[in-house]
């Protein structure tokens, strides 16, 4: 049966600090004035209650002066004890307010033993876990690179007494997280845009990260796990569509490695001839997957000429090359997706501009939007100026509409945070922060207005996020968008797969990983087998296979891929059992098991995976749903059917091998 998470006390907590406002966990200072929670000298102004279901959204106006307004949007989920908040500062007045700064929310949570655990970024921590102890001295966490999930991870579990508490930064800019503990009291210190101190002009509006908090009265990982993860599932994950049909997984494809031609990355070998062989191929050899994926370098270079291999350095039209795919050849190939039950997606990066003078010259671009900064080779496109955002939503939402194109991907490949630091500087005094400020928002808008475009065509009701891999993975992010890929290094190596699954699906678990193994990111690598394909098992599954190109390829196996994680995938999105301690990215000479199970229908599935350097031949494991139960088991490969409980051995014939089971309550 389903999990019950409800929290009384967490709830009672929530409703006392709605009704003693003064309590209120948040803190910032104005003018010289220093302000705790939403009480005195803060004037109330109006207020709003709207609830539905478990969910009740609360809506308080508070004037600090006349030059300054709050908005607190603090939400409860009564159903997980669960709250979060957003803070907006406004300036209604005529002159510039006094200097806001240290906006922060600060929490105290009660227990013995406290004890913090959580993952690193992508790049190059590669989603390592951590577990320590704030006893033994202050943990902070920082991330300054303006690429929220890069290097560091805003997402916590810090454990202390008989349970203890997840919780969220949703930033997409810069931020900062503080753990300190004494007397079995834990203080938790949580702030977006790290360098904040600004004085707000007429009429200007900021907003702070959205700040969440989710409890839980048992101390044990996998309980704490899995109360996220249906937390996140049921108040966070996107819709599908306009409809608000639920999100479930999918599969994709690329074909630019399918086309014969030189391809240094994305989808710049694709033109109007080559689409349609690799398709047609697909649909005769029964491989269908839900979107055809279009990466970066369909689109023509500022000077109107035809990149061939430079998909980076030509960014910015956001127009199809006539070169690739003259008049409508690219419509063509989405119908003919659509007419086939398959969708497309395609790349952009909005964010990021090349030769603003001939954007200036042949698409009617202000070169002023484009910051150019001595010693760095990116030039960044300034989202957060008005007339900016609206030429560049506008050329992205007509290249959506006029070709139809279900889903929008987005990437960033450059660090933002040094940017928002010089236009800071060019604001004058007292202006730090106002730019990842208006940034933030903008990259928020955006992406809400991509999904209307998209969705009033019958197309997605979400996007796929991306900023070099796993950058850009905040909750407030993860509201609007899925990482595809977690990370760029997912298309490499198998265990380094492994590695991200265990940390990351605890925290966002829709998800995707490529089909393929290879030593670097962007080559061919191993055919994929079985192995790899269990590996690859996730909620999203990119499909990597050469069509028409290779005329050694096996289709049978890509057959049974896809059919394998059809039947797995109900479970994908469920519960979430490690069963295995975690391994280091290079790591191949122990096993890795999971399982995943759906509580109300008393069934999942487990995956067990003997890499490729472990010398020992069985493993040990029980099935943690619940112990004293008895469990039927299948086997995917042989059938066999026997009934377990307790611990129970796994064997393996040799190296390199993966197990899949099919569990249900005997």
């Amino acid at each position: 049966m389903q999990r019950q998470y409800e929290n009384p006390a967490a709830s009672a907590w929530f409703a006392d600090v709605m009704e003693n406002p003064e309590r209120f966990p948040f803190r910032f200072t104005c003018g010289g004035t220093a302000y705790r929670g939403f009480g005195a000298p803060l004037v109330p102004l109006d207020a709003d209650t709207q609830t539905e279901g478990a969910k009740t959204v609360y809506t308080r106006r508070y004037r600090a002066s006349e030059t300054l307004v709050l908005i607190l949007r603090a939400v409860h989920y009564a159903d997980y004890g669960a709250s979060e908040w957003t803070v907006w500062f406004e300036n209604p007045g005529k002159e510039d307010s006094g200097i806001l700064t240290d906006v922060c929310s600060e929490l105290t949570f009660e227990g013995a033993y406290p004890m913090l655990k959580g993952i690193l970024g992508d790049h190059v921590c590669a989603y390592r876990p951590y577990a320590m102890n704030p006893e033994d001295g202050p943990i902070v966490f920082t991330s300054n690179s303006g690429r929220a999930t890069h290097v560091n991870f805003p997402y916590f579990n810090l454990e202390c007494g008989d349970g203890g508490v997840l919780l969220a930064i949703g930033w997409a800019g810069t931020w900062t997280a503080e753990f300190r503990s004494a007397d079995e009291k834990t203080s938790v210190l949580l702030r977006s845009v790290n360098n904040l101190r600004t004085r707000l002009k007429p009429g200007e509006r900021i907003r702070t990260a959205l700040f969440a908090t989710v409890p839980y009265a048992v101390r044990d990982e996998a309980y704490a796990t899995n109360c996220w993860r249906s937390w996140f599932m049921k108040y966070n994950l996107p819709k599908a569509d306009g409809a608000g049909t639920p999100l479930e997984p999918f599969s994709t494809c690329c074909l630019s490695g399918d086309t014969g031609l030189p391809n240094s990355d994305g989808s710049i070998s694709e033109r109007h001839f080559t689409w349609r062989r690799s398709m047609e191929k697909m649909l005769a050899e029964d491989i269908r997957v839900d979107f055809r994926w279009m990466d970066a370098g369909w689109y023509a270079a500022p000077d109107n000429s035809s990149p061939e291999v430079d998909w980076w350095g030509t960014v910015g039209t956001w127009t199809f090359d006539p070169a690739k795919w003259p008049g409508d050849t690219f419509r063509e190939s989405t119908d003919f997706a659509r007419e086939n039950g398959m969708k497309t997606l395609l790349w952009f990066e909005p964010e990021r501009v090349t030769n603003p003078e001939a954007l200036a010259e042949n698409y009617g671009y202000d070169t002023r939007w484009a910051i150019r900064r001595e010693g760095v080779g990116s030039i960044s496109n300034n989202i957060g100026d008005p007339d900016c955002y609206r030429w560049t939503l506008g050329k992205v939402t007509d290249t959506l509409r006029k070709n139809r194109v279900e889903m929008y991907r987005e990437d960033n490949n450059s660090d933002p945070a040094g940017l928002w630091k010089h236009l800071d500087a060019i604001e004058g005094e007292d202006r730090a922060g106002i730019t990842e400020c208006r940034f933030i928002d903008a990259h928020y808008r955006m992406w809400d207005d991509i999904i209307a475009c998209t969705t009033s065509f019958g197309g997605c009701g979400f996007v796929d996020s991306c900023a070099s891999g796993g950058g850009r993975n905040d909750l407030e992010s993860m509201r609007r968008g899925v990482p595809l890929l977690r990370s760029d290094a997912d298309r490499t190596w198998t265990s380094l797969r492994l590695s991200m699954t265990w940390g990351f699906n605890r925290w966002i678990p829709f998800c995707g990983a490529s089909t393929k193994e290879s030593a670097g990111q962007l080559e061919g690598g191993r055919t994929s087998d079985v192995y790899i394909w269990r590996a690859s098992y996730l909620p999203v599954l990119n499909v990597s296979s050469s069509f028409v190109m290779n005329p050694d390829q096996n289709f049978s196996p890509l057959r049974e891929g896809i059919r394998e994680w059809k039947s797995v995938r109900p479970y994908l999105l469920k519960e979430f059992y490690p069963l295995t301690p975690w391994h280091a990215e290079h790591e191949k000479t122990g096993f890795t098991a999971f399982a995943y199970y759906d509580p109300d229908k008393e069934e999942g599935v487990l995956i067990a995976f003997r890499q490729e350097d472990c010398d020992e031949a069985t493993l040990t494991t029980a099935l943690p749903f619940e112990r004293d139960a008895s469990w039927s088991v299948r086997d995917a490969d042989t059938g066999e059917e026997h009934t377990v409980s307790g611990e129970f051995t796994l064997a393996f014939e040799k190296p390199r091998t993966a197990r899949l089971f099919f569990i249900r309550r005997a």
